[in-house]
């Protein structure tokens, strides 16, 4: 039985989230734990509270103890970090189902705080809700039947858990991305993004990351643009998250294709570009404050590698070009013609000194910043994922930043990822995403999480949460670069099939756009071989991997015209419906007919 509320939250008068409901969820199962306790086991962690249904007996009362952690077999009540216990109190009468909820917690409730913004509340008639798999239940009378309790979880309403799929010959690497995916659904529940339940404040960095996932997971693209709006009115302070507002419109107008909404937003980015502090060549500059908090690199700070941080701060100049670019391509297609050379020129003045000044050829990588010769991964990464690289130094780049592990936290492990994923280091992307130890999507699953943490481990954040969706990167990571589906065009009217498969024998899946779903299902052994299909409208381009005795390349048994280009066989015709395609070993040239 699925019964749902929808409510509509209202964020202010102009802007209306995305609608969330509740879902009753049935346990996975009921322990009697003895003659006074049962322990109920919901199989993951979702955002909600209980409802009970007594039996006829009346006027017993129960104790509910809530939790994310389970220690010796009991609700940990004493959790490290952020991670949630609360406890609840009830009388059951008669028949009459009865809502559980504790007390409203003041640290997720603010709404007056005098330096952070609001937190975002969820409805009143939902009653509190808080993230727990476990409940504990004291003094209830006979036994627990399953029908007689429910979780209430909240979710996006139109999330569609069929929307998307993923599957490879790597089972940590299913499990890791079921583990993302769940982890996008539910945190879901507030209508906008949020950063966990600590705070239930949206940020701009954990809003992209979030973006980019829920589009690979789900049809929903209103919760996004709500955060947008939300953080608008409500920015927070880090110097890089400015210049994600940027990322978050231009992703949006990319997925999309619609310019409708961004053109009503335009105006508002352009503060976001941080230009008032540029100076004649085009970098920009901290004073000594930005220095020393705004400029954030990475967080906690203890995830930064060393970073020296300067005025002239290179993680902060790669995401300021990075963002001429994006505002380039936008003023373009709203038909801003000189606003788009404008950006274009600011980004290739700014590219031209970040290279000469913070780049050192013979460690191939950069300096963390003017004024230093420290070269922590942060400094090489984010160009590398941006394309801010000197092309001659690409390979070198690359074997610099892999070469470092996953030197960073499981926020800057999103771009990490997209370097190496995007400059042949496919392998090595996998590798880091399943590496044994605690500095990998792989420690979480194998710590039981369900949905993805705010750190890699306690130790590296003791204050961290374990409903922080920032950390579920693989969600938008493994469809992208493994199942190789990128957009080409605004919309997807053309897209990008350009599989990575590292070590994997196979990968298979369903990615979501606005035309329908893109399905491919590949193998990679001595030869490649895929099957694709496209919905109605959608053509794509034919980026395949060249394996070492491949000669080119066959569509449904046809040899066609491709050109090799490094480790890639780049088709030169556009494809579209279903086809099967396999790099094999015979002698095809690239102006064949």
């Amino acid at each position: 039985m699925i019964r749902t509320l929808h409510i509509l939250l209202a964020l202010s008068a102009s802007a209306i989230a995305a609608p969330v409901h509740l879902v009753d969820e049935a346990p996975v199962s009921i322990q009697r734990i003895d003659d006074k306790v049962v322990l109920v086991d919901f199989g993951k962690v979702a955002f909600g509270n209980l409802l009970l249904i007594p039996p006829s007996e009346t006027g017993h009362s129960v104790t509910v103890h809530f939790g994310e952690d389970l220690k010796d077999g009991r609700v940990n009540r004493q959790p490290p970090g952020s991670v949630r216990y609360a406890v609840a109190e009830a009388v059951l009468k008669g028949e009459a189902p009865v809502r559980i909820a504790p007390p409203p917690d003041e640290r997720n409730t603010r709404t007056d705080h005098p330096t952070t913004p609001p937190a975002v509340l969820t409805p009143p008639e939902w009653g509190v809700v808080l993230p727990f798999r476990w409940v504990e239940i004291e003094g209830w009378p006979g036994e627990l039947q399953p029908a007689q309790i429910l979780r209430k979880s909240a979710f996006a309403s139109t999330w569609d858990d069929k929307a998307a799929a993923f599957e490879s010959s790597d089972e940590m690497l299913n499990r890791i991305w079921e583990l993302c995916r769940y982890s996008i659904k539910a945190t879901t529940f507030a209508g906008v993004y949020v950063d966990g339940d600590r705070e239930r404040i949206p940020y701009e960095a954990d809003a992209y990351l979030n973006q980019l996932s829920h589009y690979y997971t789900d049809h929903d693209v209103q919760m996004a643009r709500d955060t947008f709006d939300w953080l608008m009115k409500h920015p927070t302070w880090p110097t890089e998250w400015a210049f994600h507002m940027i990322f978050m419109a231009h992703a949006d107008y990319m997925h999309t294709g619609r310019s409708e909404w961004l053109a009503a937003r335009y105006e508002s980015l352009k503060p976001k570009l941080l230009l008032d502090r540029a100076r004649g060549d085009g970098l920009i500059v901290s004073n000594a404050r930005q220095v020393k908090k705004d400029d954030i690199v990475d967080w906690p700070k203890t995830e930064r590698d060393g970073y020296v941080f300067k005025p002239v701060n290179t993680v902060v100049n790669a995401f300021h070009i990075r963002s001429l670019e994006m505002m380039a391509e936008m003023a373009a297609a709203l038909g801003k013609e000189s606003e788009a050379a404008g950006y274009r020129a600011m980004a290739d003045k700014a590219r031209s000194a970040f290279q000469k000044l913070l780049f050192i050829p013979e460690k191939g990588a950069f300096r963390d910043g003017e004024g230093t010769d420290h070269t922590s991964q942060h400094a090489s990464l984010f160009p590398l994922a941006f394309g801010l690289v000197p092309a001659e130094h690409v390979a070198a780049v690359t074997r610099f930043v892999g070469g470092r592990g996953m030197a960073c936290s499981v926020y800057a492990a999103q771009y990490l990822m997209e370097g190496l994923f995007a400059n042949g280091a496919d392998r090595r992307a996998l590798e880091l995403i399943t590496a044994p130890g605690d500095r990998s999507w792989r420690h979480m699953v194998e710590s039981g999480a369900t949905i993805s943490w705010e750190a890699w481990d306690m130790k590296y954040k003791p204050n961290q949460d374990w409903n922080h969706a920032w950390g579920a990167a693989p969600a938008n990571l493994l469809p992208r670069f493994v199942l190789g589906v990128e957009p080409l065009t605004p919309g997807w009217g053309q897209v990008r099939i350009r599989p990575n498969p590292g070590n994997l024998a196979h990968a298979k899946g369903q990615v979501p756009t606005p035309p329908g779903p893109v399905m491919v299902d590949w193998k990679s052994g001595s030869t490649f071989e895929m099957n694709l299909r496209l919905p109605d409208g959608m053509t794509a381009r034919l980026e395949l991997p060249a394996t070492p005795e491949s000669k080119g390349v066959a569509i449904n048994g046809r040899p066609v015209p491709a050109k090799r280009v490094g480790t890639r066989w780049i088709v030169d015709e556009m494809v579209s419906g279903i086809v099967s395609i396999e790099v094999n070993h015979l002698e095809i040239t690239a102006n064949e007919p």
